[in-house]
């Protein structure tokens, strides 16, 4: 009989200590695939990003998109008691997360070295500017400075102007997605060996590692990249181009693509003429290209140029503002990527669904983020069997 469990990663547990987003967004996606996580914030204060805006009803919606499905529990973590209480935790947990400084942990005497000798079993995912070893680890590390530090704004923008910061905190969500990757590689190992390990991830590691072609170019080349607009380095045309009416992106990703786009240009020739008939000839004379095709576009409007070309097979695109990507009706309505939920204090509120679609196990938001210590009681009675006379004393002393 087929063993049924409450998601991909039903039965997992994990303790979350991180705040802000690269931690919160790693243990979000674990909770969206069924993973029961439980958030450790300071008493009376919480996670600094229940103070980012924008807000609803005095909630941050920071906040809420980032901890929903989560358990929300507050635990003085300089405290002896606290970390008693919390060590009471880390042997029934399967995975501990933070996003702390390096170092901090170890000062707290809850370090991974300590949690070990506690639960063998236990992975622990960190996330951090620069890792936990090398001569940057003790470096405060934010967004920016992973994209500066690991080369993506040297390369973001256009020739005359300024490196420049990608619009969303991409450092941050690489880093993100890497100690999922790395945590969920561990707890496999964990279950076949029985052996817990550490997963170290940083912010600077991940833009390096995102950066692909660029890397190369200057590893194979000797050529710094530069910034280059919305053209990709090995490949033309894939760019963005102007409209009648705005711009959009088209990708023509080989040749076959290049000689599809001359015809519905009406330019059938073009696809043959020896300047421009291989993809590393066009990238060559890129300049020369995107006034060709642009002569076209711009005698057409973005709609109809999307219908001609999607038509014909060529990949194109819209640049779509955030209003267009929430009323799109594939992506917000057919992919689910903005949800509903129900706030005790925000009320309804939309926001942005699980990327990930697990056909047998399907990621799905059940409840809103946490308010401050909402799950106190439920998690110290249901992990820790603690009676109320137990709690009611946690909160005189301020632990929780």
């Amino acid at each position: 009989m087929t063993k049924k469990i409450n998601g991909a990663l039903g039965g997992i547990k994990v303790l979350d200590l991180t705040r802000v987003l690269a931690g919160p967004f790693s243990t979000m996606m674990l909770a969206d695939m069924g993973a029961e996580v439980i958030k450790i914030e300071i008493p009376g204060k919480g996670d600094d990003s229940r103070q980012f805006g924008p807000f609803k009803n005095g909630e941050s919606s920071y906040y809420m998109n980032l901890n929903r499905n989560k358990k929300g529990i507050t635990l003085n973590l300089k405290s002896q008691r606290g970390k008693e209480v919390f060590l009471e935790l880390v042997k029934k947990a399967d995975v501990v997360m933070e996003n702390y400084r390096p170092g901090t942990m170890e000062k707290l005497g809850i370090g991974y070295e300590k949690l070990k000798k506690v639960n063998p079993r236990l992975v622990y995912g960190c996330v951090s500017g620069f890792g936990h070893y090398g001569p940057y680890k003790d470096r405060a590390g934010y967004d920016i400075i992973g994209q500066a530090m690991g080369g993506l704004m040297s390369t973001t923008g256009w020739p005359d102007g300024e490196p420049t910061r990608t619009g969303t905190a991409m450092g941050d969500v690489l880093a993100g997605l890497s100690v999922t990757i790395g945590v969920l590689s561990a707890l496999r190992y964990r279950d076949v060996t029985g052996i817990g390990q550490k997963v170290d991830v940083s912010l600077v590691d991940s833009v390096v590692a995102s950066l692909e072609i660029i890397n190369q170019i200057y590893l194979v080349d000797g050529k710094i990249p530069q910034r280059i607009g919305n053209r990709y380095e090995s490949v033309y045309p894939y760019d963005s181009f102007k409209a009648k009416n705005g711009s959009l992106v088209i990708g023509c990703g080989n040749d076959k693509l290049w000689s599809k786009l001359c015809d519905v240009m009406d330019n059938a020739e073009l696809a043959s003429d020896e300047r421009y008939d291989k993809n590393p000839k066009r990238v060559a004379l890129n300049k020369d290209v995107k006034k060709i095709v642009e002569r076209w576009t711009l005698t057409k409007s973005v709609d109809e140029l999307i219908d001609v070309m999607l038509n014909a097979g060529i990949p194109c695109a819209p640049i779509n503002n955030i209003e267009q990507v929430v009323k799109d009706p594939h992506i917000a309505d057919a992919r689910e990527m903005f949800v509903e939920v129900e706030h005790p204090n925000a009320g309804k509120i939309k926001i942005t669904g699980s990327h990930i679609k697990l056909y047998e196990t399907k990621p799905y938001i059940k409840t809103p983020s946490p308010t401050l210590g909402e799950h106190n009681n439920y998690v110290l009675k249901e992990y820790l069997n603690y009676c109320d006379e137990e709690i009611n004393e946690l909160y005189e002393n301020n632990i929780i």
